[in-house]
């Protein structure tokens, strides 16, 4: 997929409505479109990058994602309750839009093992 096709791209360039749950100069915190726990952010890195294997040499923006995705469990309310911070790599691990995301999911008691 090109980053000309990617929606995640699209919302990143703000081509696709969407309202900011935070943002930091190169990361975007946007709510799930299909929450799976009443608190459910995506984070994303505003560059392209398929899958997490192919942020191998990005160690810092990989932390910024990290934080990002602290910073919004704390602005939700779930920090102190608990919160699954979830990444998926590929399609065997569920990834289903190939542009790296991390998945903040709390506000209700998470099951083991999740799938």
């Amino acid at each position: 997929m090109s980053t000309t096709d990617c929606p995640f791209c699209k919302i990143a360039r703000r081509e696709l409505p969407v309202q900011p749950v935070h943002e930091t100069p190169n990361t975007l915190a946007f709510r799930d479109l299909h929450p799976q726990a009443p608190v459910h952010v995506l984070v994303i890195p505003k560059r392209h990058f398929a899958t997490l294997n192919d942020m191998a040499g990005e160690p810092a923006l990989l932390g910024e994602i990290l934080a990002a995705g602290m910073a919004v469990a704390r602005q939700e309310g779930i920090a102190d309750a608990g919160y699954r911070a979830i990444f998926n790599c590929n399609q065997g691990a569920g990834q289903s839009v190939f542009h790296v995301h991390l998945h903040i999911m709390g506000g209700r008691a998470l099951r083991w093992p999740p799938g």
